[in-house]
């Protein structure tokens, strides 16, 4: 307990003990896993209030990376400093991390075994339903009005017809919302309070100057995570496998807006295309992976790092694979540490707000861009290109389609949007599935 703090503040090990749970509960994407956070630091504990939560919530939307790690590592420096950020961090993530690297030998070992392959059948046309899911409600959220909706449907040409580098629809984008910000995002609206002020909210206001006491700490150790993170990535710069698994995942991490799905089409495109590190069917079954692990949905990267290691051996996959975890996450600590203390300054500035609005508007675009490169692969065996100018499609081959996967991937979409089935159960009925095909002989 520090100075000034009231006898029942929480301890750090109160504190790491319910972060570690929420790490080992946090299933279903960043919705669910902000829902749990809520339900547990803001309705059971009264550790942080709605108002402080939501705040510090648009706060990290306005972030390259997973929303939902980054409000635990923002709480947990709240309540506790920099060893609270770091603990509460590092526990939403490292559950998920083990069972990825778990399930990611499982993949390698036995995913050539007919019945195995046929859990990761089910489980790739579950996954097409997911992204179309994700789609629709990313949309629902984000295109209110007409240049919203033209926003969306440029992304989506710029990267599916011609092909533009992911980096560059996000920066236009960015760039749009902060010249236009009443555009695409309405005035901020305070958000009220009700009830008695919950822990943190008493002792900030007998203390209003603590996050600016906290500040000096937070941005050593945000300058010091970053420079560790930039000097491992140019070490390792022209060392074949390592560099560039480093140098690419380094990227992915500074312009990972929007959520998981928003880069997982550049992910995917690269990986599979230009660095042949796996298949596209291998990408499905990573990302049907992800989803049924707890923790961020962006661990999917960790399966794509551990199979470009696979490539030379087991330590190698692992190595990869950690490698992979070190310069995704180590941003998203350095972003909270250097950012947090000037919370209320950002979230005022409506340059800001713009530009988030305006990236969450071209991430509809961008998730559509994923649907179609996945479906492409999972309900086509065969794709055909056309090319006029800049202008580049891939277009299905009619005779090539897969009437198994699109009736698994139809009756998962049934089952998510129709039935409104959770997703754990979606993506076990349809691997069961894809056994039962197998063993029917489709």
């Amino acid at each position: 307990m520090r100075d000034g703090e009231p006898s029942s503040y929480p301890s750090l090990g109160k504190a790491a003990r319910l972060w570690w749970r929420i790490g080992c509960l946090s299933f279903g994407g960043p919705a669910a896993q902000i829902a749990l956070m809520h339900r547990e630091v803001v309705e059971e504990q009264r550790w942080v209030g709605e108002a402080r939560f939501l705040h510090a919530l648009n706060f990290c939307m306005l972030l390259p990376g997973p929303e939902a790690q980054q409000l635990a590592t923002y709480l947990g420096w709240l309540m506790h400093g920099v060893r609270g950020g770091l603990l509460a961090g590092l526990l939403f993530i490292l559950p998920g991390a083990a069972v990825m690297l778990a399930l990611s030998f499982l993949y390698v070992t036995l995913g050539r075994v007919p019945a195995v392959e046929a859990l990761f059948f089910g489980l790739q046309c579950a996954v097409l339903a997911l992204v179309v899911e994700a789609l629709l409600k990313v949309a629902r959220r984000a295109l209110h009005g007409t240049l919203a909706l033209l926003l969306a449907l440029g992304a989506f040409l710029a990267l599916f017809a011609f092909n533009l580098p992911f980096p560059l629809v996000v920066g236009t984008a960015m760039l749009l919302g902060a010249a236009f910000p009443a555009t695409f995002a309405p005035a901020a609206g305070a958000v009220s309070a009700s009830g008695p002020p919950a822990m943190i909210d008493r002792l900030l206001a007998e203390e209003p100057g603590r996050p600016q006491r906290m500040a000096r700490s937070a941005r050593r150790t945000g300058l010091a995570v970053l420079a560790l993170w930039a000097w491992s990535v140019a070490l390792l710069m022209g060392t074949g496998l390592f560099g560039d698994v480093a140098w690419f995942f380094a990227r992915m991490a500074v312009v990972t807006f929007g959520g998981a799905y928003a880069v997982l089409a550049y992910v995917a495109q690269e990986a599979v295309e230009h660095y042949g590190w796996l298949s596209a069917e291998a990408m499905l079954a990573g990302l049907g992976l992800a989803e049924t692990t707890p923790g961020p949905l962006i661990l999917v990267l960790q399966f794509v790092g551990f199979l470009a290691g696979w490539q030379q051996g087991p330590v190698s996959a692992v190595a990869a694979a950690l490698l992979t975890l070190w310069v995704t996450f180590a941003p998203c600590f350095a972003w909270i540490f250097l950012g947090a203390p000037f919370i209320e300054r950002l979230h005022a500035m409506p340059r800001l707000r713009g530009a988030l609005a305006a990236v969450t508007a071209a991430v509809v675009g961008v998730i559509a861009n994923l649907a179609a490169w996945f479906a492409l692969r999972l309900i086509f065996t065969e794709r055909t290109a056309w090319q006029a100018g800049p202008l580049r499609l891939e277009l299905p081959v009619p005779a090539s389609l897969d009437l198994a996967a699109l009736g698994l991937a139809v009756l998962a979409g049934i089952a998510l949007l129709g039935l409104r089935m959770g997703v754990a159960k979606v993506l076990a009925l349809a691997a069961l599935a894809g056994l039962a095909l197998r063993l029917a002989g489709g």
